[in-house]
């Protein structure tokens, strides 16, 4: 455990940490909250903001100081990640890869090279990084991917099809997973790459049209006879083969951050329907004093209390080294169908306000349901908790 923990980053001081979390309020509450209709509108967050995004340091929260970056432990990640829930998930997404599986996965694998030329990149979001890992045949089961990089010489050459990747129509580095070695089969025998966007042979899809998150753009990336040098093979020769261990050391700090993101997003959904239930009345009274409204607003907040709990505590568990994998997929099962319920709780609390797209809860209802699904669908959570319950039980 000691040498685990030598890897993460120190705490920071608590003041300095509040002092942090009151910016990141403040800008949440008077930048972003205010255009969420806009962005919803237009499917775009305006340059300005993604600009102020980098001055304020977000997108570098999790890549350590001596790149440039803020270097949050995982509980603070949380901490932030909490407020930034509380407003459209598109402005959190614009970040996510820098700070998440795009950066982690060279912050602990990559070369000394590639750690000094992209994380002071990443963290002063002069790029923007998408994490290419899904495919057609492959989502669940990413074991099966069909993506190929077979060597040349100097060269590797790239090809296949990624799908629903975050981020690509704007990404200027993607982390690509490509088999290279085709004998061995699942997961063995994958590598993880970093390739340039502008690389010659890579074209996007359409954006896809998706349920909700409007302003996070997603579409498939297509690499027909990319050469790409050896030296972007994450981690170098030594990572031959082993890039899905690589993706996986990334998916548990990953599935705790969208644990608290599914925080942040609950106690918004509950202070909008105490907004509404405030101003709202029926048979004479607001609908806020109603007791069956009133249990749907209790049931939301002590789910998302748990939640709270839990996140905040399998974070400070990773922080101290110990091994969270079970847990971090016990809070991204708990959280991300927690928001689900309470979602759907304040739709029917607003009534047929609720299901119009000119009040906040309609868009959120859509926009968390994506939760369930990314970094790992909650019945591959199920799987992996109850896997490692019964090997540990053997």
């Amino acid at each position: 455990m000691s040498a685990v923990k030598a890897l993460l980053p120190p705490a920071m001081d608590e003041e300095t940490l509040e002092q942090l979390l009151d910016v990141v309020r403040r800008f949440v509450s008077e930048r972003l909250i205010p255009l969420e209709a806009q962005v919803a509108e237009e499917d775009k967050i305006p340059a300005e903001v993604v600009q102020e995004m980098r001055e304020l340091g977000l997108f570098g929260l999790t890549i350590p100081q001596e790149y440039g970056g803020i270097g949050l432990n995982t509980y603070e990640e949380c901490r932030v990640v909490m407020e930034l829930g509380r407003t459209s998930p598109a402005f959190r997404s614009i970040i996510g890869t820098n700070n998440g599986i795009g950066s982690q996965g060279i912050v602990m694998d990559g070369t000394v090279e590639q750690k000094n030329y992209y994380l002071p990149k990443f963290a002063s979001g002069e790029i923007i990084g998408s994490f290419a890992l899904t495919e057609p045949d492959a989502g669940s089961d990413a074991g099966s991917l069909q993506t190929k990089a077979i060597r040349e010489g100097d060269d590797f050459i790239l090809n296949g099809t990624k799908r629903y990747i975050t981020n690509a129509p704007s990404a200027q580095l993607f982390t690509v997973f490509a088999r290279t070695n085709a004998d061995l089969v699942g997961a063995k025998g994958v590598s993880a790459f970093l390739v340039d966007a502008s690389t010659p042979g890579i074209t996007l899809g359409a954006p896809n049209k998706k349920m909700g998150q409007k302003g996070a753009h997603v579409c498939d990336v297509i690499f027909d006879d990319c050469r790409i040098p050896t030296s972007c093979l994450l981690g170098g020769a030594d990572k031959l083969n082993k890039g899905f261990q690589t993706a996986m050391k990334t998916l548990d700090r990953g599935r705790i951050h969208i644990s608290a993101l599914s925080v942040g997003c609950a106690d918004r959904l509950i202070d909008l329907c105490l907004e509404y239930g405030s101003e709202r009345k029926q048979f004479g009274q607001r609908i806020a004093d109603f007791q069956l409204l009133q249990a749907m607003i209790a049931d939301s907040k002590a789910e998302s209390y748990a939640a709270h709990c839990m996140v905040l505590d399998a974070a400070k568990r990773r922080d101290n080294g110990e091994a969270v994998n079970t847990l971090a997929s016990c809070c991204k099962l708990f959280a991300t169908e927690m928001v689900g319920r309470v979602a759907d709780r304040a739709v029917q609390f607003h009534g047929g306000a609720g299901y119009m797209e000119e009040y906040a809860v309609a868009r959120f209802y859509k926009d968390v349901r994506l939760f369930r699904i990314y970094e790992g669908t909650s019945q591959i959570q199920q799987t992996i908790i109850a896997k490692n319950l019964l090997k540990e039980f053997n």
